[in-house]
């Protein structure tokens, strides 16, 4: 099995694929998880309707708007996570999507190598966040693609093969940003802003409103008790669309002190509230911890699409959330979304510790800067 010494990464590369291919019967040390953050603890089925992700038919909301902003309200309030159904994105646009970035995962190794990332941007093919040397790691391979502004889109890092790959990708991309400007105008109603007020705060200063994407390729593991396919981690940007996979389950999101997991709909998305709708909503909205399980019997394909303020905005609450009788959750010095994810980058999935260090109430505000500098 060949291990990569690709610049910047604290130790040389070994593509989770290739172990599962190569047929390892036991999940290397460096992938065990220590025992609390194993997947054995409970986890609440669907079939309890105390414990089922809310599903919202988007293609209501021109007739019965005030029905579906409390659905939406509801659901950001009381999970972070909502699945959308008839949401106008072109099917064909997902099949061709999903299969389109299978057949990348199928090509030679020595193909998809020329694609290696580095913890610079993160652009390209991946199997590792974070650059602590002796990290435990998790059992997935990714692809990670800047989409907007269109002067951070690299098309050296944009596989030439499929050859139908990048025109599939673009198709999708303006789709689901469609989708997103219906669900950020929906999200900013439901906290009693004007509804283009989360457009506006997005799009923010120079670098304008950001689109990215992560598809995580997810291989059969021969020890799925040990490990995890992502960690658990809350999104450091705006909202997030999932593409779960159809055929084979393994998202989960935190409930309390259960983990839930997301039966898949054909042809819904995921939807996820990040940490800067957190922050701009004073704490109204929450992101929620979520995670992937590994999985011993089939591979499995999802497709992370994150709207995302632009780089150089500034986190704040907005300030018709602020009051006396509701202050600021969240102060100064105030930091950029860019400076934001800087952390993730450094330490990989770590829960709400991000988040959570920002708060007036977890300390003195030098933590923002030192969590950042870190």
């Amino acid at each position: 099995m060949a291990a990569f010494n690709i610049h910047g990464w604290p130790e040389p590369i070994v593509r989770v694929q290739t172990l599962s291919n190569f047929g390892v019967r036991t999940v290397p040390q460096q992938y065990i998880k220590p025992p609390p953050e194993r997947p054995n603890c409970s986890v609440t089925t669907m079939n309890d309707p105390n414990h089922s992700i809310p599903i919202i038919d988007i293609a209501c909301f021109s007739q019965h708007r005030q029905v579906v902003l409390e659905a939406v309200g509801d659901a950001c309030k009381n999970w972070g996570f909502f699945q959308v159904v008839n949401h106008g994105v072109d099917h064909d646009a997902v099949k061709r999507m999903r299969g389109a970035w299978r057949e990348f995962f199928d090509l030679p190794m020595e193909e998809k190598i020329l694609y290696a990332n580095s913890p610079e941007t993160y652009e390209g093919y991946g199997s590792r966040l974070g650059v602590e040397k002796d990290a435990i790691l998790d059992w997935s391979d990714y692809y990670f693609l800047n989409l907007l502004p269109s002067d951070l889109k690299n098309l050296e890092k944009w596989p030439k093969m499929p050859c139908h790959l990048r025109e599939v990708t673009e198709k999708y991309t303006c789709e689901l940003m469609t989708l997103c400007e219906v669900l950020l105008k929906a999200i900013s109603s439901t906290l009693g802003l004007e509804e283009d007020y989360l457009h506006i705060a997005f799009v923010g200063g120079s670098d304008g409103m950001s689109a990215c994407m992560r598809v995580n390729y997810y291989p059969k593991c021969p020890e799925p008790d040990l490990t995890l396919g992502l960690s658990s981690h809350s999104d450091p940007g705006g909202i997030t669309l999932l593409l779960v996979d159809d055929n084979v389950k393994g998202t989960q999101v935190r409930k309390g002190n259960t983990w839930v997991t997301v039966q898949p709909i054909p042809g819904a998305f995921l939807v996820n509230i990040g940490d800067q709708i957190q922050i701009l909503s004073n704490g109204a909205y929450k992101s929620v911890e979520h995670r992937a399980v590994a999985n011993s019997g089939d591979d499995r394909l999802t497709i992370a699409f994150f709207c995302n303020p632009g780089g150089d905005l500034p986190m704040a609450p907005a300030a018709q959330l602020v009051s006396a009788a509701s202050p600021a959750v969240y102060g100064q010095p105030a930091i950029t979304f860019n400076e934001y994810r800087k952390y993730v980058r450094t330490k990989g999935a770590s829960g709400r510790a991000q988040v959570e260090s920002l708060s007036l109430s977890s300390g003195p505000q030098h933590k923002n800067q030192q969590m950042m500098n870190t």
